[in-house]
């Protein structure tokens, strides 16, 4: 069964779905960066990198290549600003990139 565009969910919102059911504590900051990563980036980076995980005020983002993670490196800390402030807060101290998409 093929579904139509307007069927599809943002992962943010399937994940906020599973975590309910499996009835775990939602690491809401994870949640809400996942949530604005699409609109916060550019379409490169966003189709190159994604988050993956926190572990106090640090960001796992799994990238596609070496070349992605270098380039990254370079506007880290462009990426953590817009991240803190979209979200209002510091949410993000530092951004870790490790390959693997």
């Amino acid at each position: 069964m093929k579904r139509e565009k307007k069927d599809l969910d943002h992962i943010g919102n399937i994940l906020d779905r599973v975590m309910e059911k499996c009835g775990r504590e939602v690491d809401a900051g994870m949640i809400q960066v996942w949530k604005m990563w699409d609109n916060i980036l550019e379409k490169e980076i966003i189709e190159n990198a994604q988050p993956a995980a926190f572990k106090g005020d640090l960001l796992l983002v799994h990238v596609t290549s070496s070349v992605w993670m270098q380039q990254l490196q370079f506007i880290k800390s462009d990426i953590i600003k817009k991240i803190n402030d979209v979200a209002g807060k510091k949410l993000v101290g530092d951004i870790k990139f490790k390959i693997g998409i």
